[in-house]
């Protein structure tokens, strides 16, 4: 392995933003970031933290990260989030991405956690595979539902 995984730092913050918006543009959705590297330092790496990363990196530089945050479910108990799983497009095939997986997954073991959940886009077959092959179950009768900022504020003043 020519890569190490570990927790993610302050001093990591830039490169976690660069491949958050790495995945945007992936996902084809360039235009959606609106989180600075201060919204990620207050939010990540602070005394209450609202997540938690791990970095896969290579000669001093991030390739890749997973973002993730406990989270509980009223059916299982404590469970983990796995928001974004990211390795840079040059480097995929090498390991990274299954090593950062693997640590989030051995986090949520560790703290005794009942299930790790996340999303996955449909038409993403090669994470889709990946997932299934490590033993997950992709839920087909389950669809995300997002409101948001503006539809928020609209729904509040309307209501309350």
């Amino acid at each position: 392995m020519s890569f190490t995984i570990r927790p993610g730092k302050k001093e990591d913050v830039s490169a976690i933003l660069t491949l958050i918006n790495e995945l945007a543009v992936f996902e084809k959705l360039p235009n959606e970031v609106e989180l600075t590297e201060n919204d990620l330092i207050k939010d990540g790496f602070t005394n209450n933290p609202k997540f938690k990363t791990f970095v896969a990196e290579e000669n001093n530089t991030i390739i890749g990260m997973a973002l993730f945050y406990e989270r509980y479910s009223t059916w299982k108990g404590k469970t983990v989030h796995l928001e974004d799983l990211m390795v840079t497009q040059s480097k995929r095939g090498i390991g990274a991405g299954k090593a950062l997986y693997s640590a989030v997954l051995k986090y949520a073991h560790e703290q005794g956690c009942k299930r790790v959940a996340w999303d996955v886009l449909d038409w993403n077959t090669n994470a889709i595979n990946f997932y299934k092959s490590t033993g997950a179950k992709v839920l087909p009768d389950w669809r995300v539902v997002h409101m948001n900022e503006q539809n928020l504020d609209t729904f509040i003043n309307e209501n309350f």
